[in-house]
């Protein structure tokens, strides 16, 4: 049942996305790639931020992991 309503909520984000781009699929694409682009560098800085004490040696990554 999880599975349905989380694929049920992507496709409406999916959606959303386009018709915030008045369903331009490259400038929807473009806009999601900028925004992980900004995501990942604001990641970057809050890591270097971080003491290891602070968060136990867990660092975040800026790769998703598999699995």
């Amino acid at each position: 049942m999880l599975a349905q309503r989380t694929t049920i909520e992507a496709t409406e984000a999916v959606d959303e996305a386009l018709a915030w781009h008045d369903g331009d699929s490259r400038a929807t694409i473009r806009t999601l790639l900028e925004d992980c682009a900004h995501l990942q560098a604001q990641l970057e800085v809050a890591s270097a931020c971080m003491s290891k004490g602070f968060t136990r040696g867990w660092r975040p990554q800026v790769e998703r992991q598999e699995g």
